[in-house]
Order: C-alpha cells, then sequence, then structure tokens
C-alpha cells in the first residue's frame, strides 16, 4: 500500500487524540512522523474557495484541514467571493473561516473612506476574520496624476487607523517576490519564472517606470511604523522571500508583524537546502509569528476532475507538511540554479513549532476555533 493510499485510510482516526502541546501532549515522542499526517489539525490560512461546489471543503475537512478562504480585489467579484464564502461558514461552521476584502475602485473620490468602511463592516457583520489588501496597491493603482498609489499613501490613513481601533487583522499581499525586478537568467525561482512569462504586465524589471522593490517594502514598513497595535499578516513571507535574515530584522523591530508562508515554500527548501540549520533556528525562534498557507485556489476553470484536484490539495499539503515537520526528502521546488537537486530534507520542526505554524498561531491573530 503506498504512503497516498495508507493516509487517506487513517482519516477516521481521531484529531483529538494529537493534539500534543495544546492538549498538554499525549505522546512522548518530541517529533511527528508521516503517518502523523491526518491525526492533528491543521489550518490553511491562505485559500482561496471561489466555487459554492463543497466538494473540497469536505475533503479539506476529511484531512483536517480547516481552510481560512482570503478575498481578494481581483479575479471573481468581490459580492460572489463574499456570499460563496459566508454561505460554506455558516453551512460548515468550524471548517471554513473567511478574510474579507474592499475595492479600491474608489480611490480619489470624496466618499472613498466612508465607502471602504461601509465593506470592511459588511464584511465582519458576515462573519470575516479579518481584511485582506492585495498587490493592486503599490502595482497598479494611480492617482489622478498617475503616480502610482503606495500603502502608505495618506489617503488610506483613516481605513487602517479604524482597523487598528478596532482590532481587526489586516492580511496584506504587498509587492512581489524579489524575482520579480530581476531578468529571467538571474530568477532563483523555475516557479517565478513561468508565472512571470506568463504574465509580463506583472513583470516589474520589464516597466522600470513602475516602483522599485525597494519601495514596495519601504511602504509596507512604513505603514507598520503609523500603525503600530493593527495586527498585520505579510502575506507570502511579507515579500521578504528571498532572505530569512531580512524577515527576522522586521519581526524584531514591528512585534505585531506576521507572516504566512503561502506560495513561497519553494524559498524556504531553497534556502533550507543552503544553510539548513539556519533555516530551522529561523522558524524556531520565530515560532509564534509563522502562519501556514498554500495559497491555493478552487474555482469552476480548475476543477473539471475532482478527483486530480483533491489529489494535488493531498500532495500540496502533505508535501509541506513533511518538510517543516519530519526529516524525510521532499521533492525540490524547481531551483533554478545548475545542478539543482531534486530533492531537500525535511527540517524536522518540533511539534511545538509544528503546531504553532499549522494552527497555533493562524487561532490566536484571526481568532479562529
Amino acid at each position: 500500500m503506498d504512503r497516498r493510499v495508507f493516509l487517506k485510510n487513517a482519516v477516521g482516526v481521531s484529531a483529538l487524540a494529537c493534539l500534543g502541546p495544546f492538549l498538554g501532549g499525549c505522546r512522548k515522542e518530541t517529533f511527528y512522523t508521516s503517518v502523523d499526517f491526518l491525526k492533528i489539525p491543521k489550518t490553511d490560512v491562505h485559500f482561496h474557495y471561489d466555487t459554492p461546489d463543497d466538494t473540497f471543503l469536505k475533503y479539506a475537512r476529511s484531512m483536517g484541514m480547516h481552510l481560512v478562504s482570503v478575498n481578494v480585489d481581483a479575479g471573481e467579484p468581490l459580492e460572489d467571493q463574499l456570499d460563496i464564502t459566508f454561505s460554506l461558514t455558516r453551512k460548515y461552521p468550524g471548517a471554513i473561516d473567511f478574510l474579507g476584502t474592499f475595492p479600491v475602485d474608489d480611490f480619489g473620490k470624496d466618499d472613498f473612506v466612508e465607502k471602504t468602511i461601509a465593506c470592511i463592516d459588511k464584511c465582519m457583520n458576515a462573519g470575516a476574520k479579518g481584511i485582506k489588501i492585495w498587490k493592486n496597491i503599490g502595482m497598479t493603482l494611480q492617482d489622478t496624476t498617475g503616480a502610482y498609489v503606495m500603502v502608505d499613501h495618506p489617503a488610506y490613513t483613516p481605513v487602517f487607523s479604524y482597523l487598528e481601533k478596532q482590532g481587526i487583522p489586516l492580511m496584506a499581499h504587498l509587492g512581489e517576490p524579489k524575482n520579480c525586478w530581476l531578468p529571467y537568467e538571474k530568477m532563483t525561482m523555475m516557479s517565478d519564472l513561468r508565472y512571470y512569462q506568463r504574465h509580463p504586465e506583472f513583470h516589474m524589471f520589464q516597466h522600470p517606470d513602475m516602483p522599485s522593490y525597494e519601495a514596495q517594502i519601504a511602504a509596507r514598513d512604513h505603514l507598520l511604523e503609523m500603525h503600530p497595535k493593527l495586527v498585520f499578516v505579510g502575506a507570502h513571507i511579507g515579500s521578504l522571500e528571498w532572505d530569512v535574515d531580512e524577515v527576522a530584522r522586521r519581526f524584531d523591530k514591528y512585534p505585531c508583524f506576521f507572516i504566512d508562508l503561502s506560495a513561497r515554500m519553494g524559498y524556504m527548501q531553497y534556502q533550507s537546502y543552503q544553510d539548513k540549520t539556519k533555516i530551522h533556528a529561523f522558524l524556531t525562534k520565530y515560532q509564534d509569528r509563522i502562519l501556514y498557507g498554500s495559497d491555493t485556489t478552487i474555482n469552476p476553470e480548475n476543477t473539471a476532475d475532482p478527483e486530480k484536484r483533491c489529489n494535488t490539495l493531498h500532495d500540496t499539503w502533505l508535501s509541506h507538511w513533511t518538510f517543516l515537520a519530519t526529516n524525510e526528502s521532499v521533492a525540490a521546488n524547481s531551483f533554478n540554479m545548475e545542478n539543482a537537486p531534486k530533492e531537500v530534507s525535511g527540517l524536522q520542526l518540533s511539534k511545538t513549532v509544528v503546531d504553532k505554524i499549522f494552527f497555533g498561531n493562524t487561532k490566536q491573530v484571526f481568532k479562529i476555533g
């Protein structure tokens, strides 16, 4: 019996039996093994559930994976995203939560702040656990003079002050991987290379007139300085994916700054391949500030074959969990380097750290569960 079949057959094992440090621990071992994957509670804090089809939510639940669907000012209409996530949370309480968002279309209008706060309130009243903003702030949104609007623009100050005062957490995808500002041949990840070949409009190397990587990060850091009590989750390792030392500097400086790992696990593997001890130490030291997410999108366009899509979900989640929780090898995430390894060895973080990254921190930040 292969490992996938074994794991799927193990679904019936109670997750409560292995909550580890959340229930005082039920095992003497310090680390998890592969067979523990389905036994522990897990949360994917960065998921896009853009279909009313509950097939994939049921599958996630069978794997012990709680979903946080992240609404975003892109893709499906915002009203549709809100309707879908609202309906699913009511139908499957405890299996899925969501983050709301707001559009940028009214930026510059006299009632922009009023409408934006009204949209935030609508999302929160519908049960949202927080708000998400996207890279259109800083990369596509422009004011009436044609200048790009960065996240620390004064017009947004009342909005973020409102979130801070109300205690509403903010997740933000601001900027892009540093590779976005590099030519193809200098990119460190094949996944980035392929993405920007498909989306040249977001390949900033080809658009030197647009804000630089450094400007994106500086604006985000300035926002954190202006709103020190705003609980802020930097999506995709806070666009600092290329060097955990840069992340650590922000952790030390901004006590309400967190990151999720969504769509950037390959960077953790890339840096681990270069210095495994350093990455292990980083994740251990800052274990209270890191949230697991995959940035998976489920929509009618990519779910024509439900079984295949479920298998992809399974393989993605299991690979990420194996890399963080065990010392087993996993397939390397397409490093763009000569003699790139086909596999990298797992970090084998302690149970305490794994539980925080996969469940505990999301529960604390977004008040889930």
